[in-house]
C-alpha cells in the first residue's frame, strides 16, 4: 500500500508543492517541485491542508445533518465565518460531549487544487488537516512548535493555531485555552511539545511556570512523518476500482452482488437525504414560527436567525441600551487592544453592519499576533485576511465582530 501526501496551501495557485511518498516497509521519500512531476502510481492520495487554513469549531446540529457538508452545516457556523457560507466547505468531524466538531476550509481553494492535480492525472482520495495529524495521547494535549508559533491538538477532533511566543514565554492563546479548559475541569494532565524546526525547543521549566501544566519534549515532527492511519478525513472521494479485463468473467457473480448492494445503498441514501431535508424544513419552520410569535407584524421571514438578531439589536437601541455590535462599544475595545501597536501601523478603521475592519501595515508580525490575542481576550471574534506586501511593508486586514 502506497500513500502520496501533498501539502496544499489553499491560498496558493497550485503550481508546485511539497510532497511525501509513504510505502509499507520502506523509508518515506520527500520532495518538492511541479505538480506534473509528482509520483503517479500510488494507491491513495491525501491533501494535507495547513493548520492555519482550517477552522475547527463546535456547534450543535441536527443528527441527520452529520452525514456530510451542506447548507445546514454551513448555517451552523455562519456567525464564525468571514465570508458567505457558500464559500466554505464544512465537514462534520465527530461528537465532543453534547456538541459537534466541524472543520471549515475554503471551497474554491480546495477545488482549485483538485482540478490542478486532475489535469496531471492525480485524483485526490482524502483531505486532511495538518492539526489533526499531530500525535495525541490520552489525557494529554500536543503542540507543534517552530520556535515562535505553532498549532495545538487538544482532542481527537479539536485543535487550533497559536499566536506568537518565544523560548521563555508560551503563546498567550495557549494560556487562554488552558485556563478555559481548566475552568470546565477538562484541562490536560500534560502537554507534549513536538518541534518542527531545528533549535525550536523552548525552555520547558519557564513554560511550565507560565502554564501551570506539566510539559514534556516529544521530539521532532512534521506532516511527512505522520502515520498513514493518522488524522481525521475532512473529505473523501469514492474508492477507485481497477478491474483487469481478464478477470471480468471470474468476477461476474461479485458484480451482481455489488450491483444489488449499490441499489440498496442508493435507496438508503435517498431515504437519508429525504429525512435530512425534512429535518431541515422542520427546523426552519420552528425558527420561523418562534420569530413570528415574537414579531407578528413582520411581513416576510427570509432568515429567521439573522432577523431575530437584528430585532434584538433594535429592541436594545429602543431601550437606550447599546448592543455589543454597535460602533462605540466595539471601537472602545479595539482602541484598548490597539494601543500597543507601533505608531502609524493602524492605517484605516471602517465599520459597517456590526463588523469593523482594521487595515494594519507593519513588518512586526509579533505586534499583529498580540493585537489579535488581545481582541480575542476582550470577547471579540477576529478573522485575518491573507497578507499582502506594499512598499516593503506587510499589510494585514483584521475583520472584527462581536461574539
Amino acid at each position: 500500500m502506497s500513500l502520496l501526501r501533498i501539502y496544499s496551501p489553499l491560498a496558493d495557485q497550485a503550481q508546485s508543492c511539497q510532497w511525501a511518498l509513504i510505502e509499507a516497509g520502506r523509508q518515506p521519500v520527500a520532495g518538492q517541485g511541479r505538480l506534473a512531476d509528482l509520483p503517479k502510481r500510488v494507491d491513495r492520495v491525501q491533501l494535507v491542508i495547513p493548520a492555519t487554513q482550517v477552522l475547527i469549531t463546535r456547534a450543535r446540529i441536527p443528527h441527520g445533518a452529520r452525514r456530510g457538508p451542506g447548507s445546514v452545516l454551513a448555517f451552523a457556523v455562519e456567525e464564525k465565518l468571514a465570508g458567505e457560507p457558500d464559500a466554505s466547505q464544512v465537514s462534520w468531524l465527530g461528537s465532543v460531549g453534547d456538541e459537534d466538531a466541524l472543520a471549515v476550509i475554503d471551497r474554491k481553494g480546495l477545488e482549485r487544487w483538485q482540478e490542478a492535480l486532475g489535469t496531471v492525472g492525480i485524483r485526490v482520495d482524502e483531505v486532511h488537516c495538518e492539526t489533526l495529524l499531530l500525535p495525541l495521547a490520552a489525557g494529554e494535549w500536543s503542540i507543534a512548535w517552530h520556535g515562535s508559533e505553532g498549532f495545538v491538538r487538544s482532542g481527537e477532533f479539536e485543535g487550533t493555531t497559536t499566536d506568537c511566543g518565544d523560548r521563555n514565554s508560551p503563546p498567550l492563546g495557549l494560556c487562554l485555552m488552558l485556563d478555559e479548559a481548566k475552568s470546565r475541569g477538562a484541562g490536560p494532565a500534560s502537554i507534549a511539545i513536538y518541534t518542527t524546526t531545528p533549535d525550536a525547543e523552548p525552555d520547558v521549566a519557564a513554560w511550565q511556570r507560565e502554564l501551570g501544566t506539566e510539559l514534556r519534549v516529544a521530539g521532532t515532527w512534521d506532516w511527512r512523518m505522520a502515520s498513514p492511519a493518522a488524522g481525521v478525513c475532512l473529505a473523501q472521494q469514492r474508492q477507485r476500482w481497477r478491474v483487469l479485463s481478464g478477470a471480468v468473467r471470474r468476477l461476474r457473480p461479485a458484480a451482481w452482488i455489488l450491483g444489488v448492494a449499490l441499489a440498496l445503498h442508493a435507496i438508503a441514501l435517498v431515504t437519508d437525504w429525504t429525512l435530512l431535508a425534512s429535518e431541515q424544513r422542520a427546523l426552519r419552520q420552528k425558527m420561523e414560527s418562534q420569530f413570528r410569535s415574537a414579531f407578528s407584524e413582520t411581513v416576510a421571514v427570509v432568515d429567521p436567525a439573522l432577523q431575530m438578531r437584528r430585532k434584538l439589536a433594535e429592541a436594545r437601541h429602543a431601550a437606550g441600551v447599546s448592543d455589543s455590535g454597535d460602533f462605540l462599544p466595539m471601537i472602545d475595545q479595539v482602541a484598548a487592544a490597539a494601543k500597543e501597536l507601533p505608531a502609524g501601523a493602524l492605517r484605516t478603521v471602517s465599520y459597517e453592519g456590526g463588523q469593523m475592519t482594521l487595515e494594519i501595515s507593519t513588518n512586526a508580525e509579533t505586534a499583529i499576533q498580540a493585537l489579535r490575542a488581545r481582541l480575542l481576550q476582550s470577547g471579540l471574534s477576529v478573522e485575518t485576511s491573507p497578507a499582502s506586501t506594499r512598499a516593503a511593508k506587510t499589510t494585514v486586514v483584521l475583520i472584527v465582530r462581536a461574539s
